[in-house]
């Protein structure tokens, strides 16, 4: 099942994504929650993050394909991002004015907690998770390699695509993951490529932080990341989850 979030006729809703028609639902879609019987075609709404983290949490060098002959870390290296970072699909990311411009993808399939949680298990973390969706780490590497926290250069606004849909029946452990730019694909790799799978992660994540519902997890991403540019069209697309599609535009 695909779960978004959407404005249509002046209101913001959740729904549930069927081919190309969204049924609304009411409720909380991480509790209690039913269709309302109404729906919407996917042309005539705007798709949203689909939900509104408290949390974004991210793992840096997560994939073997992106260490390369780097040490591998020895637990998921964690990470904060904002949620005044989170951009919508279709939305615009932004280079900001007082960078150096040299801002970088990174798609990345990202967990989508279901239940609260402290010190969660590996084998029980599944239980806590509600799915996953599509994500972009957007990094300005000046930033990221001269400042002492990694703050600007992951929390600028707009440099945390998420979407489009949430997945709630993919398995995480093979997923194939494909970034683009302009159609060119920059990054091409599947989840069993992950130093540390998404129950490691949420395990780890726990132990030191109590997870809520609607939290996200940023996994990593694999590969090699390059410079984007205004006017460029960046997608990351996910197996069974969707395309997360953003343009690129610098700040003026």
């Amino acid at each position: 099942m695909q779960f978004v979030r959407y404005s249509a006729n002046g209101k913001t809703s959740y729904g549930i994504l069927k081919g190309e028609r969204i049924q609304e639902v009411s409720g909380n879609i991480f509790g209690r929650h039913q269709k309302t019987g109404k729906s919407v075609a996917r042309a005539k709404a705007k798709l949203l993050t689909p939900c509104k983290p408290g949390k974004l949490i991210a793992i840096g060098l997560n994939y073997k394909s992106h260490i390369g002959a780097r040490p591998a870390p020895v637990k998921p290296e964690m990470f904060l991002k904002t949620p005044t970072s989170l951009l919508d699909p279709e939305g615009e990311i932004i280079i900001p004015r007082n960078s150096g411009g040299n801002v970088h993808f990174e798609g990345e399939l990202v967990i989508v907690m279901r239940r609260k949680g402290k010190r969660i298990a590996a084998t029980d973390a599944k239980d806590y998770i509600f799915g996953y969706t599509c994500g972009n780490d957007v990094s300005e590497r000046d930033w990221q390699r001269g400042d002492l926290q990694w703050a600007r250069a992951k929390s600028s606004d707009t440099f945390s695509p998420l979407g489009p849909a949430i997945a709630t029946d993919v398995d995480p452990r093979n997923l194939k993951l494909q970034t683009r730019v302009n159609g060119k694909v920059m990054q091409e790799q599947t989840t069993s490529d992950l130093v540390f799978d998404v129950y490691e992660i949420v395990a780890q994540a726990s132990e030191v932080m109590t997870l809520e519902p609607g939290d996200v997890i940023y996994t990593g991403t694999p590969g090699h990341t390059e410079k984007m540019n205004p006017g460029d069209v960046v997608e990351v697309e996910i197996e069974g989850i969707g395309v997360l599609r953003n343009t690129v535009k610098a700040e003026v």
